[in-house]
């Protein structure tokens, strides 16, 4: 599933050539997660003003309203004055003054969602829980220790479930977890704040340095030039059971929390 990370390269691989483009027409291919919320035809003569992220989620903003996008489980979004021919996983065309933004995604779990604002309900359904941004200054870390400290589930588990910093999705759990010398397993009221203060700043390492290698690409995941992202092969754990940790040379371990997988050092990751 692409991440915050992904998500990112994403946007800054086409926000800037979208800005102030009108819309053309809007296009809907086979339905996705979401209805759109508005008649596609509606879309067209607005003018894109911006796009930014919150969470997982593009925010296109319109001269009315904006346009919430989510990449799903095997999303990825092209943006070209000429693409190919629609194919059968493309299933959002915005044709736009200034080219095309398509969303191709093969499983469907991916959304194009209209709303009239932040405000809007629907706006507020998909974005109202989501923690703070990691890669922001509201990511304070007395903050975040406090909160562990009233969170009994696994750490690997409130990562993930992005209530109290959002986008540290699976891949970036994991490693950021190694960094740091946490097991996943730890609850977090058993974080000490020495701890959580090198969480803190694994999770921010863990993601700049995504962010510089283009995210990962494990699946479907490309940015909007085609490009693949290359972190995946610099991983420390994810993805490497039973290969030797690249510190202590003990074989990396996988195991299942909440239906994913997780893997970790049992040595650098004792406690």
């Amino acid at each position: 599933m692409p991440e915050l990370p992904e998500v990112e390269v994403t946007r800054q691989g086409f926000a800037d050539r979208i800005a102030g483009a009108l819309i053309d027409e809007a296009v809907l291919g086979k339905p996705l997660r979401w209805p759109l919320g508005c008649e596609a035809a509606s879309l067209a003569g607005q003018q894109v003003h911006r796009v930014t992220r919150r969470g997982k989620y593009l925010l296109i903003h319109l001269s009315s309203g904006l346009l919430l996008l989510h990449l799903g489980m095997s999303g990825s979004v092209r943006f070209a004055q000429n693409l190919p021919q629609r194919g059968v996983h493309d299933h959002f065309d915005l044709i736009t003054s200034h080219g095309t933004l398509r969303l191709h995604d093969p499983r469907r779990f991916g959304a194009v969602v209209f709303a009239s604002g932040l405000n809007d309900p629907r706006a507020v359904k998909l974005l109202g829980r989501l923690g703070v941004e990691p890669l922001e200054g509201g990511f304070d870390p007395g903050a975040f220790h406090a909160a562990l400290r009233l969170r009994r589930a696994p750490i690997k588990q409130i990562l993930l479930a992005g209530e109290l910093v959002v986008g540290v999705g699976n891949i970036y759990a994991s490693e950021a977890l190694f960094m740091a010398g946490i097991r996943p397993t730890v609850r977090g009221d058993q974080l000490s704040k020495p701890r959580v203060m090198r969480l803190h700043g694994a999770i921010q390492a863990v993601l700049r340095r995504a962010l510089a290698m283009g995210g990962s690409s494990l699946r479907d995941f490309s940015g909007t030039d085609g490009q693949s992202g290359y972190f995946q092969m610099d991983a420390m754990v994810y993805g490497r059971e039973g290969q030797p940790c690249r510190v202590c040379a003990t074989p990396i371990r996988q195991i299942r929390q909440g239906q994913r997988s997780t893997f970790f050092c049992a040595n650098c990751q004792k406690h």
